[in-house]
């Protein structure tokens, strides 16, 4: 337990530091896509089924599936909010935006393709009213020397907050809170704090295209860890999600 704990605590801050330096490099759409990769959301799922048992697993999975309609809501309000509010104000606002939607579909029972077409469907539709920007990005803030670790520390600090907050909770909330957007608050806040509402927006777009790599890793565990088991069940979702983020990447390229 301690070890995969240790694991997810690296990893979420690592892929926080490697999607905004992937950023500097490729733009900040670049950026989104990287923390579109469940490297916070599968560790949390991977623990609820060691410890609660593969049903329990399921159930969660399902859960944080149906959650990510929640994560739309959240990217939307973010985007529209951080047009002309400071990052700190939006940020709030997209976390309240989040819990309000993911605690209310935590009361709904429902099976893993209904909610795999609700999650396509509020992720397509987060897409389709964040439109590019219609003017470019303005040039990039050179960022301070403390700035990585700062995005390495904030990640590591909401993801010990929400797996907390997930400790002891039936499995349909603790699996809506799964998906709380911790590397993509940390990535998005920066991106909007030092270069500005239209980075911010692109950043953004770049999370909703790669998403649907999450979506088919929580349908796949879902369906998937009762009759195969976890090591396989886990093992296909990521194959899923990898190669969804490989499609989105060779389109960013085009």
């Amino acid at each position: 337990m301690s070890s995969i704990l240790l694991t997810k605590l690296l990893l979420g801050p690592g892929l926080v530091v490697g999607a905004s330096l992937a950023g500097r490099r490729w733009g900040s759409a670049v950026s989104g896509i990287l923390v579109a990769i469940p490297i916070v959301l599968g560790p949390i799922l991977l623990i609820i089924a060691i410890e609660q048992g593969e049903r329990f697993g399921a159930e969660a999975a399902t859960s944080s599936l149906l959650a990510m309609v929640a994560l739309a809501v959240y990217v939307v309000v973010f985007e529209r909010a951080g047009r002309t509010l400071r990052w700190e104000v939006t940020t709030l606002l997209g976390w309240a935006a989040f819990l309000a939607v993911a605690l209310a579909v935590s009361q709904l029972d429902v099976a893993p393709v209904p909610a795999l077409i609700a999650a396509c469907a509020a992720f397509a539709l987060a897409l389709r009213v964040t439109p590019p920007p219609s003017t470019p990005a303005g040039p990039r803030t050179p960022p301070p020397a403390w700035d990585l670790p700062a995005r390495a520390v904030a990640t590591a600090v909401l993801i010990v907050a929400v797996t907390g907050a997930a400790d002891g909770l039936g499995p349909a909330l603790a699996g809506a809170l799964s998906p709380f957007p911790v590397a993509t608050t940390v990535v998005a806040a920066f991106v909007l704090a030092q270069d500005g509402p239209v980075a911010a927006t692109g950043m953004l777009r770049g999370f909703l295209r790669a998403i649907f790599g999450t979506v088919a890793f929580c349908f796949l565990v879902a369906v998937l860890l009762e009759p195969l088991g976890i090591a396989a069940a886990f093992a296909i979702g990521l194959a899923g999600t990898l190669a969804v983020q490989v499609v989105v990447l060779l389109s960013q390229r085009e």
